[in-house]
């Protein structure tokens, strides 16, 4: 028998709002308030490179040190958050290989993102790699602290028995603290989700519940808003967002606590058939 309604969340710009750095390394100039999918989108052929490492690697390694041996030396993982074109994990880190990009490019941003940004609840480091130009534009960090209404949301969208999901280009190692605040089980959360992944993740969850509901602000959700039942776009972080993206939405959003009156004209459509079984906080 399907269930009623799951709710997709998107992290980044959805549940946290976000300070993003990042570092063109053509110039060293910094650019602060950035959005990393758009960077990506700017050309083909790139990709948003995520590093598993905790920052405190980073600040230990020597400054001059090059990206790649960093990597190496401590076996680091590595994955594609997303691209704007088909890229293994292999021609990236030949890419990366390549570069004489170094620890102290990837210290500068982080440190900046610190300093911004100090009640966060996880920070990051990445990159992006261009296979056309086979080089390395941006490094980047980003951190993020969950929006005042988010806890708010989830809990209210629990007490309606309405069940909750994160799909995100993060990694678990930041999502995990984000998932327990607001306590979404660990099963419902998708780390390392591309834009094609989060539309199966949809498409998967369609098949379990009678409304899926997307929540998403960037353009790697586009996807998946248009294949969920409702798809929404929060403009909450504050930054414009593109027309495109905007044009894929069902519903655009100012606060993510409206997600509450989205489900409540849902449930009130369908109150003969839930009658008795409905319940509130």
């Amino acid at each position: 028998m399907e269930k009623n309604i799951a709710v997709v969340f998107d992290s980044a710009g959805t549940l946290l709002h976000m300070y993003r750095v990042a570092k063109e390394t053509s110039t060293g100039n910094l650019l602060e308030g950035i959005e990393s999918t758009m960077l990506v989108a700017e050309r083909p052929g790139r990709a948003l490179i995520v590093m598993h490492a905790e920052p405190y690697l980073l600040k230990n390694t020597d400054p001059a040190t090059e990206l790649r041996k960093f990597i190496a030396d401590n076996e680091l993982k590595i994955d594609i958050s997303c691209s704007s074109g088909p890229m293994s994990i292999q021609e990236a880190m030949n890419i990366i290989n390549k570069e004489k990009v170094v620890v102290r490019d990837m210290i500068e941003v982080l440190s900046l993102v610190h300093v911004h940004c100090p009640e966060r609840y996880y920070i990051a480091s990445a990159l992006i790699v261009d296979s056309e130009a086979q080089f390395i534009p941006y490094v980047l960090s980003t951190a993020g602290k969950l929006y005042t209404n988010a806890i708010k949301t989830i809990e209210l969208l629990h007490c309606r028995g309405i069940d909750t999901y994160i799909a995100s280009g993060d990694t678990m190692r930041s999502l995990k603290r984000v998932a327990e605040k607001l306590r979404i089980p660990l099963a419902n959360v998708f780390d390392i989700a591309t834009t094609d992944d989060k539309a199966n993740i949809v498409l998967d969850l369609k098949k379990e519940y009678e409304r899926v509901l997307m929540v998403g602000d960037g353009m790697n959700d586009i996807r998946a808003l248009e294949v969920a039942d409702v798809g929404i776009v929060t403009v909450q972080q504050g930054d414009k967002r593109p027309k495109r993206l905007l044009e894929a939405a069902d519903l655009v959003i100012n606060n993510i606590i409206e997600i509450i009156d989205i489900v409540d004209l849902l449930n009130a459509s369908d109150r003969t058939k839930e009658q008795g079984t409905a319940f509130y906080c």
